[in-house]
Parts: C-alpha cells; structure tokens; sequence
C-alpha cells in the first residue's frame, strides 16, 4: 500500500447484507492484511459463520438470538468468540476498530452507529436512518470524539468528494441523481397494479427487499435529501433529485458561478466504499473502469411528483423538523413491510406515511440531543409505527 495511511483496525456491522458484502470483497480486491475487531449479521448465521472463517474476527455477532447456537455449531474450534443481541451489537460498534462500517439495514442501526460516533472511529456510513433519525447529534458526536462520518451511499459520496468545504458558502445546489428505480417509464395505473416481484426487480442493483421496495417508490431518495441537508448543512430548496437511468453521474454541486461539478462512475458499490476507507487518500484496487464512449448517451429528466409522492413527503418532513423525519421513516419502514407481506397496494405505500404522519400529535415537537437521542428516536419510532400499523390494517379492511 505505500505510504498510505490506511485504518487496520476494522469492524463492519451488518456484514452480510449487500453493503457488508460489497465492503469485504473490495477488501479481498484490494488484498488488505487488516485486523478484524467485529462482525455482525441480523440472522444469516451460515454466512457470518463463512465471513468470520475467511476474516477471523475477535467477535461474530448475531443480532437473532435465536441464531446463536447454529453460528456457535458452525464456529466451533474457530477460538472466534460469539455473541447474540442487539447489545452485543451495539459494544461491537464501541470497541477499539478505527474504521467502523455502519451497514445495518433500517432503524436498528441507529444506536451502534451512534456507540460507534462516541467511540471516535471514522464511521462509513450506509444506514440512511442514523442521519434521518439522529443527524444533528450524530455529527455532533462524532465531531467532539474525534471521528468523523463519511457517507457510502453513491450519491453522498459523490458530493462529498467534489464539494469544497473552504467555499461551501458558494454551493447553490445539490442534484442527486436516481435511476429512477423499476418504475420509471410506468404508468400510474400500471403502479396501482405492481406485484411484490416487480417492485423488487431495481434495475442496475441487487439489493435487499426493504431498500429495493424505498427505490420502487423513491423514499430513498426522499430520505437521501434529508441525509444530504444534515451532512452538508444544505437547506432543502437548494436539494433537487434527477432521474438517470445510466447512474454514471452520481450526483453534482453547482456552485455561484456556473460551474457544477460532478462525480462519475460505474454502478457499484465498492468505489463509494473505498473512498470511505482510504480517506483522504485514494485506495488502488482492481477496480472497474469507466469508459464514456461504451458507456452510451447520457440523459435525465425531473422525477414525476404525481408517481413518486414520496420525495415531497420527505421534503416536508424534513422541513417540519423535530421528529418528523423519524416518524416519516418509520412509518415508511411499516408500510413496506405490510406491501411485502402482499396487505397493502405498492400505491398504498406513500399514502400510509403521509396518513401517519398527519394523525400523529406533536410529531414536530424538538428531537432530544446526543445521550438522549437514541431514546428520543425509538420514541417517535414505537409511536409512528404503532399508528402506520393502524393505517395499514384501515387500508386492508
């Protein structure tokens, strides 16, 4: 690796979700000797157990409990240690790694994600719902031990690689760009009548259920805007989504005078990633190139706000402030569940987050800060989704 100053001292939570994964192949690309604080997985047993044999960690996590005894069985003689719950996921976040990947996939990754911030570990950060739910106290936090949180998603990655903090002053706009997701040159009609399976099949990316179904309704890029105003302290009139159904252009800064920079790649995960882990440096791996001239014609167009309600929800939301965007989020979290539980209408889905966060009272009253803010989310969190739940069974009636 040369002179690089690369962390040595790693942990990824959520290893074996489509982030975690991407994280330790690029490590494998890249041939990295690195010492393994943790591992941890939500219930996919057999995989953390293959991970753990390959990366050999002082600790494998799972977060199921009942799945301990099966990645016990599967590490037996390893001399790994195991562990199982969400407070052995959490003291994963807080040990001694220097470079935490924060890949726990919805609100559960909150409270590791802010052990790790307090610990002072660099953070690369794929949970959207640590900065939706928490942002401000998760920046703060970080900041005074020492940290820093450095985004993962494609799109916030690109922008914090060509926004200059010296003249952040003199950013007019933030464009991040979507692919517009499974159903981008649909019809409403044909939306109201989408199965689960269309609705999961994104069209450049294998992700998982939760985050395929966000991209079908492009909740993920409504919470990517509120990701966005609280990393680069943007106010959201100055945040604007373009679709772009290449994904070559990951997202652009315009600045005062005209100029707008961009960021380009292919549609992978493992650039974002690299760039997180060799910060302030640059990684070299095997990576794949981006060549223009195969790349074809590039093109966008605004997202339709009649198909996709969801990016003015969350602007509102965000706008709101307080605990709105965490109710927001929760409540979106319930409503995809209940459409892939085959309960309610892809359609349906916008429409209980907006229901919910009408019928929820003082949803905008302030957030708690830094030793509370955990609480003060699960609050909010229990609350929007006791009341998206009784959205959802009114809608299945």
């Amino acid at each position: 690796m040369g002179t690089l100053n690369l962390p040595r001292k790693v942990s990824v939570l959520g290893s074996t979700g489509s982030i975690g994964m991407s994280t330790l192949d690029l490590f494998d690309q890249a041939g990295l000797e690195l010492e393994m604080v943790g591992l941890t997985a939500g219930r996919n047993a057999a995989r953390l157990a293959e991970q753990a044999l390959r990366w050999r960690p002082q600790v494998a996590v799972i977060e199921d409990e009942a799945a301990l005894p099966e990645l016990r069985e599967r590490l037996a003689g390893s001399g790994i240690t195991t562990a199982a719950g969400a407070g052995a996921v959490r003291d994963v976040a807080a040990a001694d790694a220097q470079w935490v990947m924060s890949a726990i996939v919805g609100f559960a990754g909150l409270a590791p994600t802010l052990a790790a911030a307090k610990a002072g570990a660099v953070i690369a950060l794929a949970n959207k719902e640590s900065l939706v739910c928490a942002g401000p106290s998760l920046l703060r936090i970080a900041k005074l031990a020492g940290g820093v949180v450095i985004p993962v998603d494609s799109e916030h990655s690109a922008i914090f690689q060509v926004l200059d903090p010296s003249i952040a002053a003199q950013v007019t706009r933030l464009i991040l760009t979507s692919s517009g997701g499974p159903f981008r040159d649909a019809t409403r009609a044909q939306m109201a009548a989408a199965t689960r399976e269309q609705a999961l099949a994104h069209p450049n990316f294998s992700m998982g259920a939760k985050i395929s179904i966000d991209s079908a309704t492009m909740m993920n890029k409504g919470l990517e805007v509120i990701e966005a105003a609280y990393l680069f302290a943007m106010p959201p009139e100055r945040i604007e989504v373009l679709v772009h159904p290449q994904q070559i252009i990951h997202s652009l800064v315009e600045y005062a005078d005209g100029s707008t920079l961009a960021q380009l790649g292919l549609p992978d995960m493992r650039p974002p990633i690299a760039f997180a882990f060799a910060w302030p440096d640059r990684l070299p791996w095997p990576a794949p190139k981006l060549d223009l001239v195969t790349a074809g014609p590039l093109t966008f167009q605004h997202p339709d706000p009649e198909k996709f309600p969801a990016l003015t929800i969350a602007k509102q939301a965000l706008a709101a402030g307080g605990r709105a965007p965490a109710a927001m989020n929760a409540a979106n979290e319930r409503a995809v569940a209940a459409f892939l539980d085959r309960r309610i209408r892809f359609l349906d889905i916008p429409n209980v987050v907006a229901e919910t966060l009408e019928r929820m009272d003082r949803v905008v009253a302030p957030m708690a800060f830094d030793d509370d803010a955990v609480e003060s989310a699960r609050n909010t969190d229990a609350e929007a989704r006791r009341v998206a739940d009784e959205v959802v069974i009114g809608l299945a009636a």
